[in-house]
């Protein structure tokens, strides 16, 4: 019972020393604009200023309802002083300034909050600085939030990732929807990466509908280059059955389904995605397989390829014709030009 007892001062003591180092620092102060279009339910705050480790500047979305207070008949009158607070589980800003019109300025102060330092310290978020706790304040980094990643098995994620997760809206719902879907090794930093590029639960379904199994790294490469389910659907009704990988590099060197198409037109129904990928990196494009067909040969993909390689042209294989050889075949033309023998 006494070993229980010391733990527990110690414990206590921790957290009054960790909530002490933050009260006793210079407190952090700036400027809040605000422009006053409402755009649903929330405004544009930006606040600018400097702390003991260097300069911020700051824009985000803010419920307006958050801004305790202000009013919108305030934002848009004629001209008024006015004080408005936000308050946030990291601390609280409070703000005084000017509106007319719908836009405001002025200056703020923020007061960390110490609860919020103790109990993040009984989280395993020790040494928190009031920098530190200003933008998890101004992000509005919750204790609830923390728990529930906790829960979801996240426990080793870093102040910094988690003001991250918040800028893009890494929501717990969201990461549950991903769980469910066989996702259970989410970093915060594939969240994060998610999140910027649009990965949804819907998006996973679609492509697990099709017979895909992706990997995050997978669906946010798909996201980047614009490889959506269409895309898979329309080559999949063309005949083919790409991978993830090959449907990238397709999007990556412009093979669509409509170069499909015109190849299959030229009597090549049975390229593989391998093969359009390296037609495209090397330029034989249908108008050069045309000039080709045009004298007289019948090539296979895999000559076009080489032919683009080596620059063997139509005007190369004329001007040999006009020198009177006119028998030669694809490769016979590959290999005067792999030794240099010219027009």
């Amino acid at each position: 019972m006494r070993y229980r007892k010391v733990v527990a001062i110690g414990v206590s003591c921790c957290c009054l020393l960790a909530v002490a180092a933050v009260q006793n620092t210079l407190p952090i102060t700036g400027q809040w604009l605000i422009d006053g279009r409402v755009v649903d339910g929330k405004i544009e705050l930006t606040l600018r200023g400097s702390s003991e480790h260097g300069h911020f500047d700051s824009s985000s979305m803010v419920p307006l309802e958050q801004l305790r207070g202000l009013s919108r008949e305030q934002m848009n009158s004629a001209g008024t002083n006015l004080r408005f607070e936000i308050a946030r589980d990291a601390g609280t800003l409070a703000c005084e300034g000017y509106f007319k019109n719908g836009n405001g300025a002025g200056a703020f102060t923020f007061s960390p909050n110490p609860k919020f330092v103790s109990e993040m310290q009984s989280l395993g978020y020790a040494g928190l600085s009031t920098d530190k706790v200003f933008s998890m304040a101004v992000h509005d980094v919750t204790l609830a939030y923390v728990r529930d990643l906790r829960k979801l098995g996240m426990d080793r994620v870093s102040t910094d990732q988690l003001i991250a997760m918040n800028i893009h809206g890494v929501a717990i719902e969201y990461i549950k929807e991903f769980q469910a879907l066989g996702y259970r090794d989410l970093s915060p930093d594939n969240l994060v990466a998610m999140r910027i590029h649009e990965v949804t639960p819907e998006f996973a379904k679609e492509l697990k509908g099709l017979g895909y199994n992706p990997s995050i790294d997978q669906m946010v490469a798909m996201r980047i280059h614009n490889v959506t389910p269409e895309f898979a659907k329309e080559l999949k009704g063309l005949g083919y059955s790409p991978s993830i990988d090959q449907m990238v590099s397709m999007r990556i060197h412009d093979v669509t389904p409509e170069f499909a198409k015109e190849l299959k037109a030229l009597g090549y129904g049975s390229v593989s995605p391998d093969q359009m990928i390296a037609m495209r990196i090397h330029g034989a494009g249908t108008d050069f397989i045309k000039d080709v067909k045009s004298l007289g040969f019948a090539p296979t993909i895999d000559q076009l390829v080489a032919m683009r390689i080596h620059d063997v042209t139509p005007e190369y294989i004329r001007s040999l014709q006009a020198r009177g050889m006119k028998n030669l075949t694809i490769d016979q033309l590959v290999n005067l030009r792999i030794h240099g023998i010219q027009e």
